[in-house]
């Protein structure tokens, strides 16, 4: 028998190892525990009442619901699906095969991808213009690769490797349904993966992406059409936008700059190959059980999961891919109502007081950059649990049950892209929620200065009635001041309380903040997991936020008449409770902001005094730091 873990070696073992010796992942997924079970939990309420309203025993409770059952009932009439075969996906097939030359390309590629999804060399989209957030402009940045990161790449990278070969004996299997012969879904399959690790060199990694404010370099219209040419991007621009404004924000200048080594004359039938390839891929999950099951077989080996959701699980999913808001809204109305609402924006108010308090008591911030702080803090918007309506997109999805799951999917995929590009002609609409409600997680919108709570992570182990005061600020309370403190992480600290880019702090306070982060990313930089060693730069913004986060959440804790900072320790361990197939932990090292679990456990609390006086914790513990290397930010 194992002696059992001590609190003072390891909090996240000592609260969940008896756990993890028995959590079993779900075939069909890559984790459980914490989060994905109460995801679980909110899926299996959600697709009891689609079933019920399939069936006429329960009433859609408005048009949109209604819309939303409609697209799950075709997603799970696999009986339609299977007749059709592969026929479906022919049309957006043969589009590209069509193309002549880049010439031809040239002259089509505005009607390609307004009419059928088919993609330039680059995405463009619209967004709010990061210096003045009550305007929107066009944003530009290179193409994703087909492997999760530009890491992956890397000669010496055998994940990559193998991942690459699995999705290269996926596709071959795919291209024989279609109707080129063997010479050519060959040739088509090398063209497409060498234009492949040709993006690769010339995009960012997740690490570069992590520091957002640096996607913001606005350029001269006439600059960016010079940069892309071959690319005929002006008349792309004026087909599409009709008013082609004088600039373009561009988030990978080095993408541009490079771009005529990925698109050009030579290499213009890799990208044609590249294009089928990759509207092929897109596709087969929503073609027949066969189709479905060979096209899921990449997403399986990132995540590790042996088995696909199964065919009702699908369709729910597919719907909940278009209709997310709805749902949301129609779940926090169900399961959540006004009076949690306004309790937990209550706590979040507490939440914000205490911040304002930890603000003006900083031993490091002048008072003119605390002033400008609290005025941050005094202007964000708190969004509780599910809007009040749908945002007006929801008014443009229209499923017609006369046509193929497919002809629905891209249909709506064509009204949410015109939306998108719509939206330049219009002011930014603030009132949009970055989250539906029925989601198990919460967000800051730097761009906005805006948090978002939706309905599904108010519950246990996270918020309770039946908890105590300190499990609470542990659990929700913790996640809660995480998300202020996101207003304040390296990313979220170049934004002024209207969300615009602009500089607040004085000068000697944001280079003292500076070391404060490199102090934050030397702690987690190189700590070894099962999957592999942290980035501290991919994952530092993440961390701020939970250093920030748990310290307000345990000086709220403390003024309680009850106080319990052990159960407060023990449940911010317990929300973090998580078990990962080892193919995902190895993906999220790579892609992802936020650190593993455990560590999110494990490190912050290390950060804090009342840490080692909750739990006597002397050196040679596991959990012991010593003072001059704890970082505190805020």
């Amino acid at each position: 028998m194992t002696n059992k873990v001590r609190y003072q070696d390891d909090l996240y073992r000592a609260v969940n190892g008896a756990w993890m010796d028995q959590a079993v992942i779900p075939d069909d997924k890559s984790s459980t525990g914490g989060f994905q079970d109460l995801a679980d939990e909110v899926e299996e309420k959600m697709m009891a009442d689609f079933a019920a309203v399939a069936d006429g025993s329960k009433e859609a409770p408005d048009k949109y619901f209604a819309q939303a059952v409609t697209l799950y009932q075709q997603a799970k009439d696999f009986k339609t699906r299977d007749a059709a075969g592969f026929a479906p996906a022919l049309p957006t097939l043969h589009q590209v095969a069509a193309i002549k030359d880049l010439a031809d390309y040239n002259h089509r590629a505005a009607e390609l991808l307004q009419q059928q999804l088919i993609d330039p060399p680059f995405n463009v989209f619209v967004d709010a213009d990061m210096k003045d957030t009550s305007k929107n402009v066009i944003n530009l940045m290179g193409p994703k690769t087909i492997l999760p990161d530009t890491s992956y790449y890397a000669k010496d990278n055998q994940n990559g490797a193998q991942l690459l070969a699995i999705f290269k004996d996926m596709m071959s299997k795919l291209l024989a349904y279609t109707d080129l012969d063997d010479a050519a879904q060959k040739t088509t399959l090398a063209g497409a993966l060498a234009f492949d690790a040709e993006i690769a060199k010339h995009v960012k990694s997740s690490e570069e992406w992590a520091d957002y404010p640096k996607a913001y370099n606005p350029m001269p219209t006439t600059t960016v059409v010079e940069k892309l040419k071959p690319f005929d991007f002006e008349n792309f621009l004026k087909a599409i936008f009709k008013t082609v404004p004088d600039t373009i924000v561009v988030a990978d200048p080095r993408f541009l700059d490079e771009f005529g080594q990925l698109f050009n004359e030579a290499n213009f039938a890799n990208y044609r190959d590249w294009l089928y390839v990759l509207s092929l891929d897109s596709v087969a999950g929503f073609l027949s059980e066969p189709l479905r099951q060979l096209g899921g077989t990449y997403n399986r080996a990132l995540s590790g999961a042996p088995k696909s959701p199964d065919q009702v699980k699908h369709a729910y999913r597919v719907t909940n891919a278009y209709f997310s808001e709805p749902i949301g809204i129609y779940y926090g109305r169900t399961y959540f109502g006004e009076k949690a609402k306004a309790d937990v924006t209550q706590l979040v108010e507490k939440m914000i007081a205490t911040y304002k308090q930890r603000l003006a008591n900083s031993d490091w911030l002048s008072q003119p950059t605390k002033d400008k702080a609290i005025l941050k803090l005094d202007k964000m918007v708190l969004k509780m649990g599910y809007p009040d309506k749908p945002e007006a997109i929801y008014d443009l999805l229209h499923v017609d049950p006369e046509k193929s799951l497919l002809e629905n999917l891209k249909a709506m995929q064509i009204v949410q892209q015109q939306y998108n590009y719509d939206k330049l002609s219009k002011p930014v609409d603030r009132s949009v929620w970055n989250m539906p409600g029925h989601l198990v997680n919460a967000s800051y919108d730097p761009s906005k200065n805006d948090i978002t709570f939706p309905a599904a992570i108010l519950q246990a182990p996270f918020y309770s009635l039946k908890q105590t005061a300190s499990e609470n600020l542990g659990g929700i309370g913790a996640v809660i001041a995480h998300e202020i403190s996101h207003g304040f992480d390296n990313n979220g600290a170049q934004f002024d309380e209207f969300g615009n880019m602009v500089n607040w702090w004085q000068k000697a306070d944001y280079a003292h903040f500076n070391e404060l982060t490199k102090a934050m990313i030397d702690e987690f930089d190189g700590l070894e997991t099962e999957a592999g060693k942290v980035n501290g730069k991919l994952v530092v913004s993440e961390n701020i936020a939970d250093a920030g986060g748990l310290a307000a959440a345990l000086d709220t804790a403390k003024r309680e008449p009850d106080a319990d900072l052990r159960a407060f320790f023990i449940n911010w361990a317990r929300i973090w409770r998580s078990k990962s197939r080892l193919e995902r932990a190895k993906m999220l090292l790579a892609v992802d902001v936020h650190a593993p679990h455990e560590l999110r456990a494990n490190i912050q609390p290390r950060n804090l005094d009342d840490w080692y006086t909750t739990f006597d914790v002397q050196p040679g513990d596991g959990m012991y730091l010593p003072p001059e290397k704890r970082v505190q930010i805020w």
